[in-house]
């Protein structure tokens, strides 16, 4: 079923058409990506779409008493409230219904005229409450909150934390819990991903892929779109084109869509030439200008085919070390990670880098990466252990707070005066390569957005030509596009690559090993971030099936004893969701028949047997929510360990 649809809507500025002829449908059930450049006219179509704005031309229609909730990017939740109160507000309506439920309760239990029809009415009210309650999960919504918050990396110890206590990010993951609670119909996410880790991304994706409503996404998290979106949008050139499937599949189907229009107008550009060519020969001739003339009307009532278009705005990234390093690159020894001494992120790091290599160092918020780049560079000091940079190596860093960009200075020279002896010309050459032309090289780094701070230290990085690139996140601030061409650039690169990304496409298109961080080392992974996964993976069951094999067993008798302590793991992991299972019916049954003591008119006039059967069936219902959380956490645990 359509829930909103957006038909033939256009967008203009000062009598110039942005984009026109716009169509998108969203069903119940949809899971959408929309893509395309920045400054395409994502934001301005979500505009529309939510009602901030209205469209120039055409309709935006939506079902009646549809649900949209939408999250900006980086909208961090602002609130007075501490964590775990604040998500109870997504429940409002469910808490408000429980507060009636007890009304009726005591109404039901002052009650004397069982025979008339106001307490007739007051039983069919509450017996359809107490079912609607039970629709809206009001037995286990708070089973529910923790859930999501524990998703998002909120443990008990964050409950009662103020919400104004928390970090940016913090605060911006907290929205997102909160959006998923509420449970739109349609629930609309502008870069959901950022500040995310990968152990909380891969959740999210788990969650999304099970969410009842309709999902439109903005993200440039190519891999987070692969495992969400089964559709995608895709807005360039002032149009919007429309895809089934994930992302990878949009990609096949517009590369070959777009080679099939080319391939069909260069075919009539071809039968077009020849033509003219005839008519041009022959018009003058008597015996063939009849034939001419034909070609011509011919050539005149042709439909032509429009040039595919031609994108611009994509940046030329290059990448060449002026010198080689020497095969040691970079080597880190027992190393301790942190700002000081009491307080160590990481410690037992090890780590070597080898020429021409791209190793990408993983792991969770807050572990260390950023710092570990910090600490190699010299910006912060070296707590345990030895790093030692190779022969002949020359490093260029790019940092993901791009705060070695001077905000006075302007794009033009924030480069030239770091080479000063490099013509004027090659400079804005090579600027203009990076997107930078005209008036834009007078532009103060002060005025520029994050994606265009991100191409001009990109910019630096390229006149530079280390051996050795340290990259800090640098996809951040990027469009797709311009990913996909810095992928290219440093695949094509003759240096060196040590890099921090939460963009794991990105990871998996430029990594040769990874290298995971953890608060006790680091661990080494010969391959891509799929590759990682996979090992990771296996490393869970092979840790398992080493800490219950007898150190003198053979291989042989290992494996045997591994499939048996396996089989023993799944049949107990079977048994906690059975008996959890078990125990919610028996507590279901109970509470179904304490209502009906409840709603018995033989009751209505004890006000001691009504507030005892009323605590009775709150002590069931808070032992219910307890079980449904257990039953919750050993089912996940059972799936896991099969999938594992």
């Amino acid at each position: 079923m359509i829930i909103l649809q957006a038909s033939n809507v256009a967008r203009r500025f000062s009598g110039v058409t942005f984009f026109e002829n716009i169509s998108l449908q969203v069903q119940d059930k949809s899971r959408i990506a929309l893509v395309g450049r920045n400054g395409a006219g994502k934001s301005t179509l979500i505009k529309m779409i939510i009602g901030e704005t209205q469209p120039d031309v055409g309709t935006i229609s939506m079902k009646k008493g549809l649900k949209l909730a939408y999250l900006a990017q980086d909208a961090g939740l602002s609130s007075d409230l501490n964590v775990y109160a604040e998500m109870l507000t997504a429940f409002a309506s469910v808490q408000a219904m429980e507060r009636q439920m007890r009304t009726l309760e005591a109404q039901i239990a002052q009650a004397t005229d069982y025979a008339s029809d106001e307490y007739t009415t007051l039983l069919t009210q509450y017996d359809q409450l107490q079912h609607d309650f039970n629709e809206v999960n009001g037995y286990g919504y708070e089973a529910t909150i923790r859930g999501v918050l524990h998703g998002f990396g909120f443990d008990e110890s964050f409950y009662e934390q103020p919400v104004t206590a928390l970090s940016g990010g913090q605060r911006t993951r907290l929205a997102i819990a909160k959006q998923l609670l509420e449970t739109p119909d349609l629930l609309i996410l502008d870069e959901p991903t950022n500040h995310l880790d990968m152990k909380t991304l891969a959740w999210l994706e788990q969650y999304l892929q099970n969410y009842k409503g309709a999902l439109l996404l903005v993200s440039h998290d190519r891999y987070f779109l692969d495992r969400v979106a089964t559709e995608v949008y895709d807005m360039h050139a002032g149009q919007l084109d429309h895809y089934t499937g994930n992302y990878s599949k949009y990609m096949e189907q517009k590369t070959a869509k777009l080679l099939g229009e080319q391939k069909a107008f260069d075919k009539q550009q071809s039968e077009i030439a020849k033509l003219e060519d005839f008519v041009n020969r022959n018009i003058v001739r008597a015996s063939t200008t009849k034939r001419a003339q034909s070609r011509r009307k011919q050539l005149e009532k042709m439909e032509r085919i429009e040039a595919p278009a031609n994108e611009s705005g994509v940046a030329h990234i290059s990448f060449r070390a002026k010198a080689d390093s020497g095969n040691e690159v970079l080597q880190a020894r027992e190393v301790s990670l942190g700002y000081d001494s009491a307080h160590i992120l990481a410690q037992n790091v090890e780590l070597d880098v080898k020429k021409q290599h791209a190793v990408a160092l993983v792991g969770p918020n807050g572990v260390g990466k950023s710092t570990f780049i910090k600490t190699i560079l010299g910006k912060t000091p070296l707590l345990a252990g030895t790093i030692k940079i190779g022969a002949n190596v020359t490093v260029g860093y790019y940092d993901q707070e791009q705060a070695m960009l001077d905000p006075k200075k302007t794009v033009l020279s924030s480069v030239w005066d770091i080479h000063p002896t490099t013509p004027e010309k090659d400079v804005r050459s090579i600027l203009g390569s990076f997107m930078f032309s005209g008036e834009t090289v007078d532009k103060q780094v002060s005025a520029l957005s994050g994606g265009e701070k991100a191409r001009l230290l990109l910019t630096v990085l390229s006149m530079n030509q280390d051996n050795f690139l340290i990259l800090d996140e640098p996809t951040n601030h990027l469009d797709i596009d311009s990913r996909e061409v810095l992928e290219t650039a440093l695949n094509e690169y003759n240096g060196t690559i040590f890099f921090v990304s939460h963009d794991r496409y990105f990871i998996n298109e430029v990594a040769t090993e990874v290298i995971e961080l953890s608060a006790n080392g680091t661990k080494f992974f010969d391959g891509d971030y799929d590759y990682y996964l996979e090992k990771t993976a296996d490393q869970v069951v092979a840790d398992a099936a080493e800490d219950t094999a007898e150190p003198s067993a053979t291989p042989a008798s290992n494996a045997y004893q591994d499939s048996k302590e396996r089989q023993k793991e799944q049949r107990k992991l079977e048994r906690e969701v059975s008996a959890a299972e078990a125990e919610m019916n028996a507590l279901t049954a109970r509470q179904q028949a304490l209502s009906e003591q409840l709603n018995d008119p033989v009751n209505g006039s004890d006000l001691g047997k009504l507030t005892e059967l009323n605590t009775e069936l709150q002590t069931v219902a808070d032992a219910l929510t307890q079980v449904e959380e257990a039953w919750t956490e050993a089912s996940m645990a059972l799936e896991e360990f099969n999938l594992a």
